[in-house]
């Protein structure tokens, strides 16, 4: 769990197959602000041992309610990308939030999406690449066209990465136990409207998304929680963090001032 900063609790959550150190160059940038934690989540790499499976998604949000609990935390502000947005949004709903920033949250879909068996593809086969290549991938890495290519569902410029922060990319795939458990419960659940929203609510959206693309999941996120600021990031994919941890770090701030 990455934990630096005073003030108030901002708290931030990462989406499936990834750690909570996917937060690590936004981090230090919010830490003047509030006192920022990057938990690992349940069944990923770092994070809490499944007691019981299959996990649903519910158990993500009550481990992630859980830590408030014993972080002594009653409200804080929230942000989180992809599955951690959809568990902003949730926690919220439990009470649990001041504000929220959502990235590209997961769950903005009709139980009929016509996306699914894209998105779990591609999460599947991070998942499957990362674990078969893993003793290449010191090599491979080297190469920023590989890093651009490898990223490509999910960054712009993969390129930018650093060998290092990709490495704990493909670790932190490898590392998630419960993918297959998130992707047979998610087929069914979705986020449920929330209006009015309980708290100031930001939806932020990747604006070159390929999992959810904005024109479609932005704009049904919009219908679920009608309330919410609705902003979109220009020039990043689906997770952020690895494109422009400064343009994550504002639009945070923005949303929780």
């Amino acid at each position: 769990m990455l934990r630096q900063g005073d003030g108030e609790p901002l708290v931030l959550f990462h989406g499936v197959l990834c750690a909570g150190r996917v937060w690590r160059h936004v981090v230090p940038l919010l830490a003047a602000h509030y006192e920022v934690i990057a938990p690992t989540e349940l069944g990923h790499l770092g994070g809490k041992d499944c007691t019981a499976r299959p996990v649903s998604y519910e158990d993500v949000v009550e481990d992630a309610e859980h830590l408030l609990d014993e972080l002594e935390i009653d409200k804080a502000h929230l942000a989180g990308n992809s599955l951690g947005g959809w568990t902003s949004i949730e926690l919220a709903r439990r009470g649990r939030a001041k504000t929220v920033c959502a990235l590209s949250p997961a769950g903005a879909w009709n139980r009929d999406w016509d996306d699914k068996d894209r998105l779990y593809n591609v999460l599947r086969a991070a998942h499957r690449d990362a674990r078969r290549s893993r003793r290449l991938l010191p090599l491979l890495s080297r190469s920023a066209r590989f890093r651009r290519w490898a990223l490509s569902e999910v960054a712009v410029h993969g390129d930018r990465v650093s060998q290092a922060d990709y490495l704990d990319f493909a670790d932190d795939a490898i590392g998630c136990s419960i993918l297959e458990d998130i992707i047979a419960d998610t087929a069914e659940a979705q986020l449920a409207p929330l209006d009015p929203p309980p708290c100031p609510i930001t939806l932020a959206w990747s604006g070159e998304d390929r999992l959810f693309p904005v024109d479609v999941y932005g704009a049904r996120a919009q219908e679920m929680i009608p309330g919410a600021r609705f902003v979109v990031l220009d020039g990043v994919g689906h997770v952020p963090m690895y494109d422009d941890p400064k343009l994550v770090a504002d639009t945070i701030l923005a949303a929780s001032p």
